[in-house]
């Protein structure tokens, strides 16, 4: 689940995004200040807005994707119940920006730029990602967005495939973080041996 708030930019609306519905028709269900987003076709749940939403949850703030508290949380699950809805959410405020290193790397198949990697984000796990920077190779360290993160325009990562080959997950750039002085020239952003594989990478 990806929650997101922005006063200045959305309103005072809080965004729970729970599954990719791009290309989908939606439509929703409104009970008072709490609406489900839903596949017209299907019925199948991906979001919910909670208007009004720091009349509901205590503290809130943010500019993008944000974490919520335990007590957050429950006052969320709260509004929801008193709305009329039987939706109980669950926290995940684990790290979406990591240090990752590339474990393996070969050229796609069918594509002449694209190379699908094996990158190790921690102990125990590895992600399969596929990426066309032209400077991605084995035995770098990098920034991995995880499926779930919202990058800093708003784009959000979920699992998807590249020319038939699954990735999930995205390496990026330093523009695409838009950290300050970001390169012009394209390619992904190389991190050095100060950086710990497993790591949050924070953007700010």
């Amino acid at each position: 689940m990806i929650v997101s708030y922005n006063l200045q930019g959305v309103g005072d609306t809080l965004m729970l995004l729970l599954q990719d519905s791009k290309g989908q028709e939606l439509t929703h269900t409104r009970k008072g200040d709490v609406a489900s987003v839903s596949v017209k076709e299907t019925g199948d749940i991906v979001g919910w807005n909670i208007f009004s939403a720091s009349k509901k949850i205590t503290d809130l703030t943010g500019e993008g994707q944000i974490n919520l508290s335990a007590t957050q949380l429950d006052e969320l699950n709260q509004a929801v119940k008193e709305a009329g809805f039987e939706a109980t959410f669950e926290l995940d405020n684990s790290p979406k920006f990591v240090v990752g290193f590339v474990k393996e790397c070969e050229k796609h198949e069918d594509s002449d730029h694209l190379s699908v990697t094996k990158i190790v984000v921690d102990q125990e796990e590895e992600l399969q990602i596929v990426c066309g920077a032209s400077n991605i190779r084995e035995g770098l360290k990098l920034v991995v967005a995880k499926v779930g993160a919202m990058m800093p325009d708003g784009m959000i990562i979920w699992p998807g495939e590249l020319r038939g080959v699954k990735s999930d997950g995205m390496v990026c750039s330093a523009r695409e973080l838009q950290l300050p002085n970001a390169p012009e020239v394209k390619g992904i952003l190389e991190l050095d041996d100060s950086y710990e594989v497993g790591a949050e990478f924070k953007l700010n």
